[in-house]
């Protein structure tokens, strides 16, 4: 009896470990079919598409398509018209086909979506990522025109009937014999000065002043060379012929009276006051006075006088002391100073510096033709990309409705409104992106009429 109640017991006993051990198994399988479900319900998470754009502002931001991203190169969409075919032999021959087996594939496994997930997931596959970078360059875009410097002071422009006066005096000391880059610099001074001078106004009277060309550097030579300030071109009309010859008429010889040179100018001019005519000397010189002179006094005397004549000089390949004088010349004489060290530096500053000085009443122009046709290439050059990748995504997307449809992937009710939400889509990027060009265009051309006016205005008040 004792042993049959003991076998009952351990009957009992494992029985109990069975149905312990089901429970764990089955515990178990639970916690593994949750973590097996776990990755899918992630993976089903990913793949949902995220909404498309539906302001200017979205879409400026918005990203190129996966399909676009992979296959295509960004630029091709932006082509322009007359390259335009390889965009489309590109879109019919490669980007097709790949486009339809992916939505083949996607629409066969998802045929219940709304006609706003439809389009979404077009444009997440063939959207275009082309807008923030045109289209922030439209919406910055900057014509460029800005207004001259228009004198206006007594010092520039003081009367209607003003006549300009330019006198040019050039250095023929002995040292402008000296080579540089194979010329001297003697002979590349008189052919700048004759680059210059053939650019001067028609109404503008010119006069050719040489000094110390007579002579040599000897110390015996010092006073006749001192003496020797010439006016080879008197003041008149600007004649090529007659100027060229007066160029010829001397070469570099002797010392350096700078301050008689600026003196016999101020003796020109006498005749010719502020009040009618715009007097101005310029004069090219690669050292200091060496007569003994004053030449900051000469200067300042120029423009005490009446004649109120600005003295502006070229240093040409000068050393430390003679910069600082000829520099104390133009700053006594009202005047700038420049200094170059070659003939190409010559030339620029002679154009840079003198011929706006004396031809800015002529020569001072609003907006020019280059000017404008420039700016008109930049904003063709930022909206045709914007307004062709706007154009290419909308074509990307009809063509990918048509198939859907032709494939009955896409019930006749989705196709219609997915076309429709589409075209409204695409009308609101075209009339955004137009408008906002009309609004640059229209403030480039104002600009261009205030400026052209407002110079056109100032030249007939002092001509």
């Amino acid at each position: 009896m004792g042993l049959i109640k003991r076998s009952g017991i351990f009957v009992l006993f494992i029985l109990s470990l069975a149905v312990m051990t089901a429970c764990a198994n089955e515990h178990t399988q639970n916690e593994d079919t949750k973590s097996a479900a776990a990755p899918a319900a992630e993976e089903s998470a990913e793949e949902k598409i995220p909404a498309a754009a539906r302001t200017v502002e979205e879409m400026a931001e918005q990203k190129a398509g996966t399909l676009v991203e992979e296959h295509m190169d960004p630029e091709l969409e932006t082509l322009q018209s007359w390259d335009r075919q390889q965009y489309l032999d590109f879109i019919q021959e490669t980007f097709e086909p790949i486009a339809e087996e992916e939505l083949q594939t996607y629409f066969s496994e998802n045929k219940s979506l709304s006609s706003e997930e439809v389009y979404d997931y077009l444009v997440h596959t063939l959207g275009s990522g082309n807008y923030k970078k045109y289209y922030e360059e439209l919406a910055s875009y900057d014509h460029g025109f800005r207004m001259p410097e228009l004198p206006d002071g007594e010092d520039e422009v003081t009367t209607k009937e003003k006549k300009v006066n330019a006198l040019v005096l050039l250095d023929a000391s002995g040292s402008m014999k000296e080579a540089l880059e194979g010329k001297t610099k003697m002979d590349l001074a008189k052919a700048a000065i004759e680059g210059f001078v053939e650019q001067i106004p028609k109404e503008a009277n010119v006069s050719l002043i040489s000094y110390g060309h007579v002579g040599t550097e000897a110390n015996s030579d010092q006073a006749k060379s001192c003496a020797a300030v010439e006016t080879v071109y008197p003041l008149a009309a600007y004649q090529k012929g007659n100027f060229t010859n007066s160029l010829r008429s001397f070469e570099a010889s002797g010392w350096t009276p700078l301050a008689g040179a600026i003196q016999k100018a101020g003796e020109i001019l006498q005749a010719y006051p502020s009040e009618e005519y715009y007097n101005q000397v310029y004069i090219v010189s690669d050292g200091v006075e060496t007569c003994n002179g004053d030449p900051v006094a000469a200067a300042k005397e120029l423009q005490n006088q009446n004649i109120k004549a600005k003295v502006n000089i070229i240093g040409f390949n000068v050393d430390n002391e003679g910069q600082q004088q000829l520099k104390q010349v133009a700053d006594s004489g009202g005047g700038e100073y420049v200094t170059v060290d070659n003939p190409a530096e010559l030339e620029v500053e002679m154009t840079k510096k003198w011929q706006p000085t004396l031809g800015q009443i002529w020569w001072t122009q609003g907006v020019t033709l280059n000017e404008t046709v420039e700016a008109m290439e930049r904003m063709n050059d930022i909206y045709n990309p914007l307004y062709f990748a706007s154009e290419s995504e909308m074509n990307r997307i009809k063509h990918a409705i048509r198939f859907l449809s032709n494939e009955e992937l896409i019930s006749v009710e989705v196709k219609a409104e997915v076309n429709e939400l589409a075209d409204s889509l695409y009308d609101l990027r075209k009339e955004h992106f137009s408008a906002l060009k009309e609004t640059k265009e229209a403030e480039r051309e104002q600009a261009h009429e205030e400026i052209t006016k407002k110079v056109e205005e100032w030249r007939k008040q002092w001509q």
